[in-house]
This record gives structure tokens, C-alpha cells and sequence, in this order.
């Protein structure tokens, strides 16, 4: 964290010339947050003008999950509010506007393209971590979560008043509620119950005007875009209300390695005819990723099968022995587990680590990384998958890996126009490419080495559009530059993200914020087309 600091100071050697010529809207804004806020829910605490003091640095770097992005652009950057409280959201919105300031919202942390926390022309970062309140109705089995809430912190809360009720959210403890529910964010229960958005039954959004709206009082096509849409286009999530999910008391999980010598690519061949035709009460994500091979320098494929069924061994077992004997699993694969203890499992947490570490939130960024996404409608031929271990292999130093995610069960039922999220029936499974580096030199390598692999792809994935995954963000598929949206250029990325669904969220954009206020490098543009 100090090095991260100290690299950081030593980007301050900023043009002061440049920073003036905001410096008077800026004082605007500043005296305009003062004036909107009360002093019961007073602001000035929340607010942390942008400057080279440790102070700031870590406001800044606790909240940035990519190296990439590491250091602040001091030449836009003039604040963070951390906002503490619902008026400090609708100050920050209303003053940012008509200073003509632009807002990034982060509640995470975890935009894969730093989009949350970064921009070329000058704005404000609106933090929402500290509005992270969770409450459980046991009875009704609905909840309502806060933007900054962390998934460990739902998982946590939930399970604190009941051992058989979950959500259908995804296996990275840390990341924000605001984002991932709004980007359609999914888990190992989504052939089950779907995903998030699928059970969101109302919000709170701070609109363009800095009104606080609900589901009755935004209106049904707010409601529908926000959930899958992004909620950065239309306004600020402040919380969602969910929908909880039933599960069993005790879960089995098993996590199997098969690498290239033990007959990995066939297994994982049949794994594309069966996962998706599994109960829906089974997840088994397959992971090939790059590893040591058995002689000393040698590398190879290996691919993990990571799963999770809502039942006992006995009952997986039986599913496994008649549908895939291929993955040859034994009963000692298995374990049985409370669904809590299974989320530490997936984040691939050493047996016996206690649950409380789901309320961690680390205060220093992980690695360089790049991320990518498919889906895919028919099996891969061998002959592709052997395709990719060779261009994986040639990556250098880097981590990499893939994930396949199996669709099936309730995905092939929910409509793709249900909600602003339309990847559904006809995918066999989605993929995650990702690669780490440790260097900030090796860093156009490493991207340059992501981009070859998903070329690779390209015969054996879904094209025209080729599809990608909102919460996976891709700059490479399309993109704006910060202070302005090109509606060709924003349809682009916008088909790949949200299929024919970018119609109606492009009208409701146009409804609900027509000067579009709420952008970024691939926000929505405001279109009348309906």
C-alpha cells in the first residue's frame, strides 16, 4: 500500500494551469453540496478534494481493484464524496450537473475497465461504500440491500437469520451490490432461480434531478432498464429490494483437475453436451487455466471442474455416474457443506477459513488484469479447444485462464426481454478469458496477448453481434470517448452488451435523462426510436 502510495505522489507534478481553468466551478460545486445538504447529514466529512496528501491516495486506491488504473488523473479528478447518506447523492447529482462536472459512481470497485473511477474530461468520483445497510425480512423472504453493500455482507446478513435462504449473486465476496445487480451480475445458482436481476423486486434511484425514486414512482420502463442496463446510465442506485431464494440446509460442492495427459480436453468436450442439460439444482463450471506440467519447466492445460449441487452426495453421485463418467468423480471429491460455507469454497478459500472473512474489504488493489467474455451457442470442436491451450500457452509470465459457465434450466425459460439483461435461451454457456500480470511493463504485452486469444475464439463463439457480458467490461468492443456519446458508435457496443434490448433501453435513456448526464466511455445514448 506505501508503494502504491509513494508512485502515486509522483504523478502530482500536474498542470496547474489546466486545473484552474475549473477551479471556479469547482468552488461552485463545493459551496452547492454545502448548500443542499442539511446540517443534521452534514457533507463536508464525505467530501475528499483531490490532491497528492496519503489522505486522499487512499480514499482513491481503497476502492481501485485494477493496477491498471492505479493512478488518479489529477488534470480531471477534483473529488471524491463519499456520500454518507441519500441527500449527499442528490446534492452530489443536482451540483455536479449544473456545474457542468461529470459524475462517476463506484460502489465496488470492480468495473473491470476502471470506468467507475475514471475520465478524461473533469469530474467527480461519488463513492458509495458507506451506504451499505442491510436489512432481512425472514418472514416474506425479501431483503433490502444498499449500493455499497458488499455480496460477503448480503451472503452474511442473510445468513445470519436464516441457514436456508440465499441469492442468486456471484462468488466474488468484495464486489458491490449497486453494480453487480445492476449489470445483470450471476452465481452457481442462476440455473436455478437466474440472476440477480431476476429477482429484484424494487430500487431506490436517484434520478438526473436528484429525485428519489422507487419502483412506483420511477415508472415500469425505469424499473425494467435498470435491471440489466447498467444502472450508471439512468441515475444512482442507492438499493435494491431482492427477492431471497431457497436452498438446503446442506450443499455439495466438488472441485476436480483434469490436465491435457489425463484426457482434459475430451472431458471437457462432453462437458459442453451435458452442463447445460444438468438438473438445474447443479452448477459445474469448467476453468481451464495454465499450469505446471509433471516435468520441471514444463507447462500445460489444466482444467478445473468447480461444482455445486443442492442436494447430498448420494443424489450427485448418481447424476454424475449416469450423465458425465467421463470426469470419473469420486465420492471423496464431494464435500457437504452449509450453503455460507460453500461461497468461501468458491472463492477458493483454504478448508476451515472462517466465514467472517466475507466481510473483508481489502484497502489496496489486487494485480494488472484484463478480462474478456463469450457466449457460446454449439459445443467447441476439439480441434478449437486445442486451439486455445496453444495460444495460452505462449502467454509469458502471466496467470490465465478461462471459465465456462453452463446455461440451461430457468436461464431457458426466463424471456430475453424480461428485463434489460437478454443473454438467455440458445447459450450453452458463457466465457470468462482472464490474464494477471505482476509488471506495469508487461502490460501491452499482456493485452496484446488477450487480444490474439479471443481472436482465436472468434469461429467457435456467437457472432453478429458476437455477443459480450456488461459486467465483464470490455473496452474492446466499443466505446465513446469520456465527454461525449456517438450514437453509432454507442450502438456498436451496445448490440454486443444488450442484443435487441439496446432499442428500449436507448427510448427510456432518452425519457429519463435526454442531455445525458449520466455517461461514460459505454453508457446508453439518449434515442427516441420507439
Amino acid at each position: 500500500m506505501k508503494e502504491a502510495l509513494s508512485v502515486l505522489c509522483l504523478v502530482l507534478v500536474v498542470s496547474v494551469l489546466e486545473a484552474a481553468v475549473t477551479k471556479p466551478k469547482f468552488e461552485d460545486f463545493i459551496g452547492c453540496l454545502r448548500y443542499r445538504t442539511s446540517p443534521e447529514n452534514p457533507i463536508t466529512d464525505a467530501i475528499s478534494i483531490a490532491d497528492n496528501t496519503t489522505a486522499f491516495l487512499s480514499s482513491y486506491v481503497s476502492y481501485t481493484k485494477n493496477k491498471r488504473f492505479l493512478s488518479p488523473n489529477y488534470k480531471k479528478l477534483l473529488a471524491i464524496v463519499a456520500a454518507k447518506h441519500a441527500s449527499h447523492v442528490q446534492a452530489t447529482v443536482v451540483c455536479a450537473k449544473s456545474n457542468g462536472i461529470q459524475l462517476r459512481i463506484r460502489s465496488g470497485g470492480h468495473d473491470y475497465e476502471g470506468l467507475s473511477y475514471m475520465s478524461s474530461v473533469p469530474f467527480v468520483i461519488l463513492d458509495m461504500y458507506n451506504l451499505r445497510s442491510i436489512t432481512v425480512d425472514v418472514s416474506s423472504k425479501k431483503a433490502w440491500v444498499q449500493a455499497g453493500a458488499t455480496l460477503g455482507e448480503l451472503y452474511t446478513k442473510v445468513n445470519d437469520v436464516s441457514q436456508t435462504l440465499a441469492f442468486p449473486a456471484g462468488v466474488c465476496a468484495t464486489v458491490g451490490a449497486g453494480g453487480h445487480i445492476s449489470g445483470g451480475g450471476y452465481g452457481n445458482l442462476m440455473r436455478k432461480y437466474g440472476i440477480t436481476v431476476d429477482n429484484v423486486i424494487d430500487a431506490q434511484i436517484v434520478d438526473v434531478n436528484g429525485k428519489l425514486l422507487n419502483r412506483l414512482t420511477m415508472g415500469e420502463d425505469l424499473f425494467w432498464a435498470i435491471r440489466g442496463g447498467g444502472g450508471g446510465s439512468f441515475g444512482v442506485i442507492l438499493s435494491w429490494k431482492i427477492n431471497l431464494v431457497e436452498v438446503p440446509k446442506i450443499v455439495t460442492v466438488f472441485k476436480v483437475n483434469k490436465t491435457l495427459e489425463q484426457g482434459g480436453t475430451d472431458v471437457l468436450y462432453k462437458w459442453q453436451l451435458v452442463a447445460s442439460k444438468f438438473p438445474e439444482s447443479l452448477f459445474v463450471r469448467a476453468m481451464p487455466q495454465v499450469a505446471n506440467g509433471t516435468k520441471r519447466g514444463e507447462r500445460t492445460i489444466a482444467v478445473v471442474f468447480y461444482a455445486q449441487f443442492l442436494g447430498r452426495t448420494d443424489e450427485l453421485m448418481a447424476i454424475m455416474n449416469q450423465n458425465w463418467p467421463e470426469l470419473g468423480l469420486k465420492r471423496e471429491d464431494c464435500q457437504e457443506m452449509s450453503w455460507l460455507n460453500s461461497t468461501l469454497f468458491w472463492a477458493d478459500y483454504p478448508a476451515g477459513t472462517p466465514t467472517s472473512i466475507l466481510l473483508d474489504r481489502p484497502s489496496s488493489p489486487g494485480d494488472f488484469f484484463k478480462s474478456k467474455s463469450d457466449y457460446v451457442k454449439k459445443p467447441i470442436p476439439k480441434e478449437g479447444l486445442e486451439k486455445l491451450w496453444k495460444t495460452m500457452l505462449k502467454f509469458n509470465n502471466n496467470i490465465v485462464w478461462m471459465q465456462f459457465n453452463p446455461y440451461g434450466g430457468v436461464m431457458d425459460r426466463i424471456p430475453a426481454t424480461a428485463t434489460a439483461f437478454p443473454h438467455r435461451k440458445g447459450n450453452l454457456f458463457k466465457i470468462q478469458y482472464f490474464t494477471t500480470w505482476f509488471n506495469a511493463n508487461a502490460t501491452e504485452s499482456s493485452l496484446s496477448q488477450m487480444k490474439e486469444l479471443y481472436e482465436v475464439a472468434e469461429p467457435y463463439v456467437s457472432s453478429n453481434p458476437r455477443e459480450a457480458f456488461f459486467n465483464y467490461r470490455d473496452i474492446d468492443v466499443g466505446s465513446n470517448p469520456s465527454g461525449e456519446t456517438n450514437v453509432d458508435e454507442a450502438k456498436i457496443y451496445g448490440y454486443k452488451y444488450f442484443l435487441g434490448n439496446l432499442k428500449r433501453l436507448m427510448d427510456v435513456k432518452a425519457k429519463y435523462d435526454p442531455e445525458n448526464f449520466f455517461k461514460n466511455e459505454q453508457s446508453i445514448p439518449p434515442v427516441r426510436v420507439m
